[in-house]
């Protein structure tokens, strides 16, 4: 059985140092946090380990999860390194779904194995996230000897684990932003252009949000491509340039760039004096934005 040993038992940290526990897999060495009240809390939910203030209290162990900030990563690993308890061989991995392994470089100058573990998955209650975990998307990416044990780890923890290409989780980070904040600030564009035509927000929430969740359900059966509908992948440049003359000014920007995006995706689709004509409305919008705010 390998031993894991958690640096920063917060949402994340418990859930997974639960999740491994529970797996009949691993056993909790040492769990670090910023207070022996806050480490005595954490273990309490995990079940297991031992309470550990300062980084050269820490226990031998086979994987290192530093569950901290990504803000404090870096400093960390220094810190971790020169404490001297981590032995050659040993897999120390974080969390961030921005930063790479490389990050812990200190750590590999010692011996170690290094890499990266994200899992596309939202940590708001510990509690919660042990009872719905199963069936996660995990991100890895880091040394190759690291990463086989990484999968077999997320395997244990009921996480579905993949890799990511060398360079590749800054792309990474970037969709997963795009997929789920940008659909929160595009629904709420949605929303107010709905208001705007008068419509009560009890009614604009079914008719926008229920129209999303549908098509996100079209784009999951179809891909992108088929499923896309509307003005744009019909070749209709009076409608676009109708919606540009309606929408509010905060929607106008959003509108133009989104179309443009569309035409690309709706590629042959539209024939070439459509994507002219099309170009020309959402290009001119632009201008007509810079114009006015000279």
């Amino acid at each position: 059985m390998k031993t894991l040993n958690v640096i920063g038992p917060g949402r994340l940290g418990q859930s997974l140092a639960r999740l491994a526990v529970d797996s009949g897999q691993y056993q909790i060495g040492g769990v670090l946090a910023r207070s022996e009240q806050s480490a005595a809390k954490a273990l309490a939910f995990i079940g297991a380990g031992q309470v550990c203030l300062q980084l050269a209290d820490l226990p031998p162990a086979d994987l290192w999860l530093l569950a901290v900030p990504d803000s404090s990563i870096a400093a960390v690993a220094v810190e971790l390194a020169a404490a001297q308890v981590v032995k050659t061989g040993d897999v120390v991995f974080h969390a961030s779904g921005a930063l790479e392994a490389n990050i812990l470089a200190p750590l590999q100058a010692q011996g170690a194995l290094i890499a990266s573990l994200h899992p596309a998955f939202s940590f708001a209650d510990p509690a919660r996230a042990v009872l719905t975990f199963f069936g996660t998307p995990c991100a890895i990416e880091g040394n190759a000897a690291a990463c086989k044990l990484l999968n077999q780890f997320a395997q244990a923890i009921g996480g579905v684990p993949f890799a990511l290409a060398e360079g590749g989780k800054g792309a990474y980070h970037a969709a997963l932003s795009m997929a789920a904040n940008y659909l929160v600030t595009l629904a709420d564009l949605s929303l107010k252009t709905a208001h705007q035509a008068g419509i009560a927000p009890e009614m604009a929430n079914s008719l926008v949000l229920g129209l999303m969740q549908q098509t996100l359900h079209n784009i999951q059966a179809l891909g992108p491509a088929v499923a896309l509908t509307g003005p744009i992948v019909r070749g209709d440049a009076g409608t676009v340039q109708r919606h540009l003359e309606v929408v509010g000014e905060n929607q106008q920007a959003p509108y133009r760039v989104m179309g443009l995006a569309t035409l690309s995706l709706a590629g042959d689709r539209v024939s070439p004096e459509q994507a002219r004509q099309l170009k020309t409305a959402l290009t001119q919008a632009e201008h007509a934005l810079c114009t006015s705010g000279n």
